[in-house]
């Protein structure tokens, strides 16, 4: 058994220490996740907090060892429920997209100006992501950003893998929308009719 799965077994046993390692190892995937969908740190913080209790409250009854789709599946489901909560979908401008520190890919040595507009680009993603209806965010969050392939967004998401793709495709028609609107913002190889020649 490889070490997350032992690491797990103990954690359902009952082990603290064992499930506080499951915890160091996934906080930061769920906090992305929770940050991406709520847009305000404090609610990110606090929904993490609540999935991490949560799988504790259940880790007993997890079957099988496939932790990560787990507990999305819970920080998910917390964030819904706050949708709920508010009645409503958060409100994020642009500087709360960027002041909420989405973490910038990496770029080597960029210019001031290609900096300031990666930084405007991320922005707008970050911004139209939170514009998106929750379910729709949800399986970009999951699929392109947390990286989780169709099947286990599904799991997460409890739904099917048709729903998964349906929401992810009319999710990135929107994206691509809010991008084309303002296509100064992209690197020159993926502004319309650039080609894919610019350097």
């Amino acid at each position: 058994m490889d070490s997350e799965g032992t690491t797990l077994r103990l954690a359902r046993a009952g082990d603290l220490t064992a499930f506080n390692e499951l915890v160091r190892a996934h906080q930061g995937l769920v906090y992305g996740l929770c940050l991406r969908m709520l847009g305000q740190r404090a609610a990110a913080e606090d929904a993490t907090q609540v999935t991490f209790l949560t799988a504790w409250q259940n880790v007993a009854r997890l079957r099988g060892d496939r932790f990560r789709p787990w507990v999305l599946r819970i920080a998910a489901s917390v964030c819904m429920d706050e949708f709920r909560r508010r009645g409503r979908r958060p409100v994020a401008s642009l500087d709360a997209s960027l002041e909420a520190g989405m973490p910038d890919p990496p770029d080597p040595s960029p210019s001031p100006e290609s900096a300031s507009l990666g930084s405007e680009l991320r922005g707008r993603i970050e911004a139209a992501l939170l514009a998106l209806p929750a379910e729709q965010r949800l399986a970009v969050v999951l699929c392109d950003v947390q990286g989780l392939d169709y099947q286990e967004a599904a799991r997460a998401m409890r739904t099917s893998l048709g729903t998964v793709k349906s929401r992810l495709s009319r999710a990135r028609a929107r994206l691509r929308e809010v991008l084309l609107r303002e296509p100064e913002l992209l690197p020159g190889r993926l502004r319309p009719g650039s080609g894919g020649d610019e350097t």
